[in-house]
């Protein structure tokens, strides 16, 4: 069986995951919703790291549970340049493209929940498969909201 692999791959798309809504956070940090609400769901993806590595740790597979995260510095550097570029004409572009990457992001993590349901399902892995339940639907959650932003936000810097 590859549960390693799986589980890996999920864990790694869930550290991806986060890296990119606390960039997309940092990047854009003066439209306050997009900062506050990528902010809170990354740390849906940095519980589900450790969820993961708690999982797979019961099943002799290393896998850090730290959450990956920028750099003190280069988060502040994306964030100051967030608010310069937050003064120019072309921040929606910019925020669109973020949201696109992020929605896209999610939308693959999600595929690899999939993966990994089937393979705890076929493993008769309950504890597994518990795993899968509780955390995929918040990654279905993540890319809703990219998605339903990418709505909101296109008609307007794609019109204007």
């Amino acid at each position: 069986m590859k549960l390693d692999v799986v589980l890996k791959e999920v864990h790694d798309g869930e550290n991806g995951l986060a890296v990119r809504l606390m960039r997309l956070s940092s990047a854009h940090a003066t439209d306050h919703e997009v900062h506050h609400v990528a902010r809170d769901l990354a740390a849906w993806s940095q519980q589900h790291v450790r969820e993961l590595a708690d999982s797979a740790a019961d099943r002799g597979i290393d896998l850090s549970a730290e959450p990956k995260e920028e750099s003190g510095a280069a988060a502040w550097l994306r964030e100051k340049g967030g608010e310069l570029v937050g003064r120019r004409p072309e921040p929606g572009l910019l925020l669109l493209r973020d949201l696109r990457d992020t929605c896209l992001k999610a939308a693959a993590v999600s595929v690899d929940w999939e993966l990994l349901a089937q393979t705890a399902q076929a493993a008769r892995d309950k504890e597994l498969l518990d795993l899968t339940e509780r955390c995929h639907p918040q990654t279905l959650r993540q890319q809703r909201w990219a998605n339903a932003m990418i709505k909101v936000i296109s008609p307007q810097v794609l019109m204007g």
